[in-house]
């Protein structure tokens, strides 16, 4: 990160719950980070653990429903060099337990966005406190 980096800044933007929207929020997260100004590396490695989160909010808290009205939420937050992505849905409920990603030895199409959203961020985590009316509150943080 550069050293004329915004220490806080905060934006958020909702999205519809299908596959047609990973573009916008990558585009969304992209100029977030350029007004943080996130140096181009660690600018495209963010981008790929949110897509990957927005992508398994689709696909498994919605089950590719094409039909779907709902939305997620995406809030970036920077403040004193601490970044954090959270994810807001009311899609099937997560249990945090059963979110792992698959062996490294066990390679098919599919199945690595959990490890590379763990391997790219600092700390993963489904929060507790529920913010009505969201069900599911995910969090990724990567101190910068």
């Amino acid at each position: 990160m550069s050293e004329t980096a915004l220490i806080n800044h905060s934006e958020k933007k909702a999205f519809l719950v299908k596959s047609s929207s990973l573009k916008d929020v990558r585009i969304f997260c992209r100029e977030v980070f350029e007004k943080l100004k996130i140096e181009q590396n660690l600018k495209d490695e963010l981008v790929l653990a949110i897509a990957e989160a927005a992508q398994n909010i689709v696909k498994h808290a919605y089950k590719d429903e094409p039909d779907t009205k709902d939305i997620m939420v995406v809030e970036i937050s920077c403040k004193n060099n601490k970044l954090e992505i959270a994810f807001y849905d009311m899609g099937t409920p997560v249990n945090p337990e059963k979110v792992k990603h698959r062996e490294l030895d066990n390679v098919k199409p599919g199945g690595l966005g959990t490890f590379f959203i763990q391997e790219i961020m600092d700390v993963v985590e489904f929060q507790d406190k529920k913010k009505k009316p969201w069900i599911n509150h995910l969090v990724l943080t990567k101190q910068l």
